[in-house]
């Protein structure tokens, strides 16, 4: 019974981070501004790491951790630069 149980929470969670996922595209597609645009790309890449750290539970290899890392701190990056491309309007001073 524990390992039904883990396997439809683990399918349960993965099917909502894909929910979420999709929500967060539309809302970076239509955003009325481009803060919301960037709040939605931030979020997508939080739902696409954790997407990837559920696959490496239920799989059990390492290789989906290790993207969810590099996933983790691509995105971080990338909002940095958008913030200070809003702010600023440059990325290079």
């Amino acid at each position: 019974m524990s390992h039904t149980i883990l396997v439809w929470s683990i399918t349960f969670s993965q099917a909502c981070l894909v929910l979420a996922m999709v929500l967060a595209a539309l809302r970076m597609s239509r955003g009325p501004r481009a803060q919301d645009r960037v709040l939605a790309l931030d979020t997508l890449y939080a739902c696409s790491m954790l997407l990837m750290m559920v696959f490496g539970i239920r799989t059990g290899k390492d290789l989906y951790f290790e993207a969810s890392l590099v996933i983790g701190m691509l995105g971080f990056v990338a909002t940095v630069a958008l913030a200070k491309f809003l702010m600023r309007g440059e990325v290079i001073e």
